[in-house]
């Protein structure tokens, strides 16, 4: 087999789920596909076909019009996902942003905050989390702004704090925000709303009770089942 897709066209129930579907054509397509495969990047992950565009429908990929306006039903339905699926979205995969279900949340989180234990008092990653605990969310312009962190250059130094933060599991996405054009219609990629998980699907969803070494077992042999192709370097990459 040569890819994601080819095997799921394989393998149309795997763990008892309902059918899978080699395309997606809608939001709700989306949402089911997440909660059958637990783990999905958004976009290219390194590993052929395993990531949400490669599995869209034809008119769901991105066109760019003539007069500059786009269509990207993909990129129009992060939020949608997230609001209607319960699952949790963010910067998860390698530094790239995707999906998890709230079933393998639990493990990710577990795995991931041992390898990266919480930030120390005083820092800066710790004054990102506890500005989005009074705040509730944010999106990551105004989060930055109220953290003071606006001096030269530290734009770029504050997007990494947080993009290792959601690698960790401490921030993730809870929506996103649009601007509007003078007809009130949204436009461009959208900005995202950062929250922390407790905030946005509860602390207990965020707690595991097997030992982050368990958790992480579970979920290399989760992925090297789904990923038959997929080299152990590879997977490890995903969850490192």
């Amino acid at each position: 087999m040569s890819s994601f897709t080819d095997y799921f066209m394989a393998n149309r129930n795997i763990n008892n789920a309902h059918d899978v579907r080699c395309e997606i054509h809608s939001c709700p397509e989306l949402i089911d596909f997440i909660q059958q495969v637990g783990f999905l990047p958004l976009l290219e992950s390194g590993i052929q076909g395993y990531c949400a565009e490669s599995l869209m429908a034809e008119e769901c990929r991105f066109v760019q019009f003539d007069d500059g306006s786009l269509e990207w039903p993909l990129w129009q339905w992060k939020g949608d996902v997230i609001r209607e699926s319960g699952c949790v979205y963010g910067k998860f995969f390698a530094g790239k942003a995707g999906f998890v279900s709230r079933d393998w949340w639990p493990d990710l989180c577990n795995w991931r905050r041992n390898q990266t234990p919480k930030p120390e008092e005083g820092s800066i990653e710790d004054a990102i989390l506890a500005t989005l605990g009074l705040n509730g969310s944010m999106i990551s312009r105004d989060l930055r702004d109220a953290c003071g962190l606006t001096g030269p250059k530290m734009r770029g130094k504050f997007d990494n704090y947080v993009n290792k933060l959601q690698m960790a599991c401490y921030i993730v996405t809870e929506d996103f925000v649009y601007s509007r054009d003078k007809n009130g219609r949204e436009y461009g990629f959208g900005l995202s709303l950062l929250t922390t998980p407790e905030q946005l699907i509860g602390r207990n969803a965020c707690r595991c009770s097997r030992t982050p070494e368990e958790s992480y077992q579970r979920m290399f042999k989760h992925l090297q089942h789904l990923l038959p192709e997929a080299t152990e370097k590879q997977i490890k990459k995903m969850l490192k």
